[in-house]
């Protein structure tokens, strides 16, 4: 080395360490994490769409080499949309999945086996109870990962009930306790114009399955290629008193429901003019929001609600199996249900958290509606039995069939009787059909 050249040397040293580099420390580009884009799509409401999307920006931040492309819509659009994707080989890298369609995109060969994610710790299950996660195997293989813990409930509002002299239901209240309460409604002395409804409706295949668990019988088959139930009896007594309730008009009228019932300016409960809503619990703080006033929630009612009642996933998240970034996928579920300010942010929109750590640590931080839904899911688990399995392939067929009759059943133009015949005809035929292609 020359005179000159060694000077140089010298002067670039110098002025490496009054910047304060480390020389040895800097890494090559060849070292960089590689830019990554994910993409995520999922259906929901406002609230889920915005606190979603803050969830990802929040990873983006944390994570720069990592963009995500995410795209949502409502429940309906969605399949849609999932399974034209799907048709082409170009499912989003993580994917929303519902129970009723996880079977199907399972024996499709579409859906990533999270097994070997859990197990080295892409997937942090640490602090996540195996049960919570059960829902989501098939063949006891993990592919779909579990966002939230919900519940089926009621909700009432105690101020509807004190104005006009009812009792409140308490949480071992029962089918007739609930049908005493429509009768007693019957003798109040109200006008078309401030009539109340025992109830808003109750979507069929929710309601009926509980009703169906009540009663040691279950909607499918653990085979899956036929109903589960072999007693059509219990068709005719569930559905035989939605038709009375609706006839009675202590159902509201089913073609509001069967037009634009998802505005809440229409739906009577909103106007104080319906004891009861049901649901699931995880809708619960967004129902409150629309109502504008505190409300109360109730289990189902029993007798044996202990047998109907169980926790369920609010959904999944499922890895494509043609996602070229599977375990980059595998670390944004994690973020999302391990990850405490990200939970924050949720609001448990989805469910209450699978993780105990963070449902610990949320607990201080809730409001009032987000504390009855932690208290009642909380409440379920020691008085539930186990879900039953993963609907089977062609179950959206069979529920569109259901749907149908029901719309019939409450504006009187079938009898239980005939479509209890109906129902067992058309579904055991889908499903002997799918199975058979599967």
């Amino acid at each position: 080395m020359n005179r000159s050249t060694k000077g140089l040397y010298c002067v670039l040293l110098w002025a490496l360490v009054l910047a304060g580099c480390n020389i040895w420390t800097v890494k090559p580009a060849a070292l960089l994490p590689e830019p990554i884009t994910l993409r995520i799509a999922w259906w929901g409401g406002q609230l889920r769409n915005d606190t979603t999307i803050q969830v990802i920006k929040l990873y983006e931040q944390q994570n720069p080499h990592v963009q995500i492309e995410y795209e949502y819509t409502n429940f309906d659009e969605y399949w849609k949309k999932i399974a034209s994707l799907a048709a082409g080989n170009a499912l989003p890298d993580i994917i929303q999945m519902d129970i009723s369609y996880l079977t199907q995109y399972v024996s499709l060969g579409l859906l990533e086996n999270l097994d070997s994610y859990t197990k080295n710790g892409l997937i942090d299950v640490e602090n996540i109870d195996k049960s919570k996660l059960s829902g989501g195997r098939l063949g006891g293989r993990l592919y779909g990962f579990n966002l939230g813990v919900n519940a089926l409930f009621g909700y009432y509002d105690p101020e509807v009930f004190k104005q006009n002299g009812l009792e409140l239901p308490g949480k071992e209240w029962t089918w007739d306790e609930f049908d005493r309460l429509g009768e007693a409604l019957k003798e109040l002395p109200l006008s078309k114009d401030n009539q109340i409804y025992l109830a808003t409706m109750f979507t069929p295949e929710q309601f009926f399955g509980y009703y169906l668990r009540q009663h040691g019988s279950t909607l499918y088959a653990a085979s899956g290629d036929s109903l589960g139930y072999e007693d059509d009896q219990l068709f005719v007594n569930y559905f035989g008193r939605m038709q009375r309730l609706a006839q009675d008009e202590l159902l509201y009228s089913p073609d509001i429901w069967t037009s634009s019932i998802s505005n809440p300016g229409l739906d009577p409960f909103n106007e104080g003019r319906a004891l009861f809503g049901w649901g699931y619990s995880n809708q619960f703080v967004n129902t409150t929001r629309s109502y504008g006033k505190p409300l109360e929630i109730v289990p189902m009612p029993g007798p044996d609600s202990d047998k109907g009642l169980f926790l369920k996933p609010g959904m999944f998240f499922s890895v494509a199996k043609n996602s070229k970034y599977k375990e980059e996928a595998a670390r944004f579920i994690s973020f999302f249900v391990n990850n405490l300010e990200a939970n924050k942010l949720l609001q448990g929109e989805r469910g209450v958290p699978v993780s105990s750590l963070v449902n610990e640590q949320m607990r201080p931080l809730l409001n009032p509606e987000m504390a009855q839904v932690f208290e009642y899911v909380e409440w379920v688990e020691t008085h539930s039995s186990p879900m039953d399995n993963p609907e089977p392939v062609g179950s959206s067929d069979v529920t569109a069939v259901l749907r149908e009759l029901y719309d019939l059943l409450l504006f009187g133009k079938i009898t239980p009787e005939a479509a209890a015949s109906e129902f067992r005809k058309k579904a055991d035929l889908i499903l002997e059909q799918n199975k058979n292609t599967d």
